[in-house]
């Protein structure tokens, strides 16, 4: 079976990764939430060690239950950088706190956080048609229009870049190259 080339076929993590979740619109606000908490995790480091630490995330991260993550206080902001098992950037655990918090705003407002991300592509995934990885963007409008909305509400390591990348994990954007077997053909 041809990937997309970013796929490293020797990790059964990545296979799985790419082969069930990447690039398949995603609509429940939990799971959305968890992307994008992980994506700014990985902000400097490679994808697979989010991937190798996504469970303890869940676990240290109360499931991304968001309405759990916006309450948390001191403590359990130490008992996360005390754990070994996650990525223990404090910055980054603020922003997830902070974003939480900006989440549930968003939900309000929206009446799901599913709502706002998916209504700026008129609740239909983009479904990009590029041939290698060479090909993909880093970064595209749409992502600088999200990203400009979220830290203007108040998010924190939501670049375009990371973004984009969200975008794509949770299939707002498909962007599966055309010699991948999960390239949409319909």
């Amino acid at each position: 079976m041809n990937r997309c080339e970013w796929c490293d076929e020797h990790s059964y993590l990545y296979t799985q990764y790419h082969d069930d979740q990447w690039g398949v619109p995603q609509h429940e606000d939990q799971k959305l939430f968890e992307m994008l908490v992980l994506e700014g995790f990985q902000a400097g480091l490679s994808w697979l060690t989010i991937l190798k630490k996504r469970e303890a995330f869940q676990i240290a991260f109360d499931s991304f239950d968001p309405t759990i993550v916006s309450q948390y206080d001191q403590s359990k902001i130490e008992e996360l950088l005390q754990n070994k098992e996650i990525v223990r950037n404090h910055l980054k655990i603020y922003a997830a706190i902070q974003n939480a918090k900006v989440f549930l705003q968003i939900q309000q407002e929206f009446g799901s956080f599913d709502q706002y991300l998916w209504g700026y592509v008129n609740h239909t995934p983009i479904i990009n048609q590029f041939k290698t990885l060479r090909d993909v963007p880093a970064s595209t409008e749409l992502s600088d229009r999200i990203s400009r909305d979220l830290k203007a509400r108040g998010m924190k390591f939501v670049g375009s870049t990371i973004i984009y990348a969200f975008l794509q994990a949770v299939g707002v954007v498909n962007d599966h190259t055309s010699q991948c077997f999960k390239y949409p053909t319909k």
